[in-house]
């Protein structure tokens, strides 16, 4: 890719980084819960999911259309291209930049550090395949994960807000084990294969296999997570009593 296309790749990651922004303003306005507004460390947190559940839906559904209208991509994975998933990719960066700087800023740090090590692995994956242009239908197929978001996001809120039917979250518990599996475990295990067996281990190949493998470690240790919380309780350790306002985890 040229100076020209890179530079307006960098103007696209900033433009998104501001509609998060303003997105996050938009969420100071919206109404709370009284679980929320009564504990004032889960304010900030219930913003922050508001905002996430925003990309999770835009994205999400950006990267199945984008899959869905170009289905010769997946052919190859390695240097296919298509201008939506290139944009796709640049929002997507925004986003995580965009959250980033929200934990640090709000000093939240410490408490959602897990999201700091996310969030730093995949900045520096999209970075480099903006800059090279290849690799950029793994991208998409990572961000698959985002549909999954949606009902992961719906459960934390959930929590939050303390809804007094539990209908509402024993259906969204199955719906979000289903959408785990079909959009976040299957293309993380598809694109673990693939770059395994047809990736060179080296260069930006290199860099991406590692990421790929350390974020497969995370996401099975975030699975586990899913199942003692939601499906067996009693498995669950250390967590009676423990306060979490503020705290942003992927899965408690």
């Amino acid at each position: 890719m040229g100076p020209g296309w890179r530079a307006a790749s960098a103007a696209l990651v900033g433009g998104s980084v501001v509609i998060f922004g303003a997105l996050r303003r938009l969420a100071l306005a919206l109404p709370q819960p009284a679980a929320v507004r009564s504990r004032p460390g889960r304010v900030w947190r219930w913003r922050n999911l508001l905002v996430s559940f925003a990309h999770s839906v835009l994205a999400g559904l950006w990267a199945l259309f984008s899959l869905w209208h170009s289905p010769e991509l997946l052919s190859d994975i390695q240097d296919g291209y298509s201008v939506s998933g290139h944009l796709l990719v640049c929002f997507s960066s925004g986003y995580f930049i965009h959250d980033t700087l929200d934990i640090i800023f709000n000093h939240q740090s410490r408490s959602s550090w897990e999201y700091l090590v996310h969030h730093a692995m995949a900045i520096s994956a999209f970075v480099s395949l903006i800059v090279t242009g290849r690799f950029l239908v793994a991208a998409v197929l990572l961000l698959l994960v985002e549909v999954s978001n949606i009902f992961l996001t719906v459960r934390m809120l959930l929590k939050m807000s303390n809804v007094p039917s539990p209908v509402l979250y024993e259906a969204n518990k199955y719906l979000n084990l289903v959408m785990y599996f079909a959009f976040r475990l299957a293309p993380q295990a598809y694109l673990t294969w693939y770059f395994l067996r047809n990736v060179e281990v080296q260069g930006q190949g290199a860099f991406l296999t590692a990421n790929l493998l350390l974020l497969d470690a995370m996401i099975l240790m975030y699975f586990s997570r899913l199942l003692r919380s939601d499906f067996f309780p009693s498995l669950r350790k250390g967590s009676a009593g423990r306060d979490v306002d503020g705290e942003k985890f992927l899965i408690d």
